[in-house]
C-alpha cells in the first residue's frame, strides 16, 4: 500500500449530507464505483448517524440545509470527534449569508461550488482521505 495508486484503489466510506435529496442520491451513485457511500437529507440526521456509531472517512455535506447547517453539523463535530471535522467537504451555491461567509472565510476545510465537475469532487474526496 505504499504507492499513490495503491491508495487511490482503496475503497473510502463517505458520507453525503444534502437536503436535495436527488442530489444526495446522484453523488450516491455517481460515487459508488470507488467507495461505500450512505446520504441523509440532514444535518441532524447525519448527527443521528454518527452518535450511533457510524464512521466515515470523508463527509461531503451541503453548507446550507433547512434541518441542520453544514455549518453546524461542523460544529457539533469539531466538539466532539475534531479529526471527522477536518475531513469535510463542504458543497455551496454560494455564500448568501454573512453567517456563510463569515464561516468559509474561517473553516479551512476544502469546498466545491455548485455546479461541479464528479472530478473536482473526486479529488477533494482523495485529499482528505489520503
Amino acid at each position: 500500500m505504499g504507492t499513490i495508486a495503491a491508495r487511490q484503489r482503496e475503497r473510502c466510506r463517505l458520507l453525503i449530507v444534502d437536503d436535495e435529496a436527488h442530489l444526495a442520491r446522484t453523488l450516491e451513485i455517481l460515487l459508488a464505483d470507488e467507495h461505500d457511500v450512505e446520504t441523509v437529507t440532514s444535518g441532524l440526521a447525519a448527527q443521528t448517524k454518527l452518535e450511533s456509531g457510524a464512521s466515515f472517512d470523508a463527509i461531503v455535506c451541503d453548507l446550507s440545509m433547512r434541518d441542520g447547517s453544514g455549518m453546524d453539523l461542523y460544529a457539533w463535530l469539531s466538539a466532539r470527534c475534531p479529526a471527522s471535522a477536518t475531513r469535510m467537504i463542504f458543497m455551496t451555491g454560494g455564500a448568501h449569508t454573512a453567517e456563510a461567509h463569515a464561516f468559509l472565510e474561517r473553516v479551512p476545510n476544502p469546498r466545491v461550488e455548485k455546479p461541479f465537475r464528479l472530478e473536482e469532487l473526486q479529488a477533494l474526496v482523495r485529499s482528505v482521505t489520503d
